[in-house]
């Protein structure tokens, strides 16, 4: 990065923390008010909701940063994280699922990455009343300092199976069930990533795994809490997370062995 680049470095965790609280706003104002829900793929939906706050997020990007590229869910905006230069990677509702049904479990989340690498974060639940962020000292819910817990025991553990498994591979969401319910203490699952990457990050979980490459959106948020939080990431060789990794693997460090043999247990095995 160049001198000229600095300051506006320092500036990143700001804007991220501003620009989700702001999108996260507007997500909340539509919450449980009968927004009209799309179809936006066989397993998946949008609503205005999402548009709306999408569009509030990138207006507060670009009061700072006019021309950092972006990475968004919706609409036009990129798919993919340039490997050059700043970024933003942004999921204006993580966990429409649960939106549309009026449960509280979901999040505004953005990211900052300078060359691929996240540098800053923030993820705002604001029906929960949390918000997580991270830089380059730690991570913090609220304001305040937090680090992933030190179960060691899998029988303590519980465990998300994040991202969602589509209709035609429920065979390979039941094997991520197994996986967890066979090796660890309990399962749970949130059905938003973005959520659940900061439960991790603040010691609720002690884990999420998945076998799927999921969406930068859905996740480089997320993993830099957890690791900002003294957790560890991999994908499923072991090898450390990156926004195109397949696989995701997040754990508190200590459990992280068992976690990625879970982890791996639900790719189907021939014989």
């Amino acid at each position: 990065m160049s001198d000229r680049d600095e300051p506006a470095a320092a500036d990143r965790a700001t804007v991220a923390e501003r620009a989700a609280r702001a999108g996260a706003r507007v997500a909340h104002d539509r919450f449980r008010t009968g927004v009209a829900v799309e179809a936006k793929g066989e397993d998946d939906v949008v609503t205005e909701a999402d548009r709306a706050a999408q569009r509030t997020v990138i207006e507060t990007l670009r009061e700072t940063f006019p021309d950092d590229a972006v990475v968004g869910e919706e609409e036009k905006e990129r798919k993919t994280v340039p490997e050059a230069g700043p970024a933003w990677v942004i999921d204006p509702i993580d966990g429409t699922h649960n939106y549309v049904r009026d449960l509280r479990t979901w999040a505004t989340a953005v990211a900052a990455v300078v060359d691929g690498e996240p540098v800053a974060a923030a993820t705002v639940c604001p029906a929960l009343g949390d918000v997580y962020t991270a830089d380059e000292n730690g991570a913090y819910r609220n304001g305040t300092p937090i680090t992933v817990n030190d179960v060691a025991d899998p029988r303590r553990a519980a465990v998300d199976p994040t991202i969602w498994w589509a209709f035609d591979d429920r065979e390979a969401y039941a094997r991520a069930c197994e996986a967890i319910v066979t090796r660890f203490g309990d399962m749970r699952r949130f059905g938003a990533a973005q959520a659940v990457l900061p439960m991790v990050a603040a010691g609720g979980l002690e884990a999420t795994i998945t076998n799927l490459q999921p969406n930068p959106w859905d996740t480089v948020a997320g993993v830099f809490m957890v690791r900002q939080a003294g957790g560890r990431v991999t994908d499923l060789e072991g090898n450390r997370w990156r926004h195109d990794s397949t696989g995701l693997v997040a754990s508190n460090g200590t459990l992280h062995e068992e976690v990625l043999a879970a982890a791996r247990s639900i790719e189907r095995r021939d014989g």
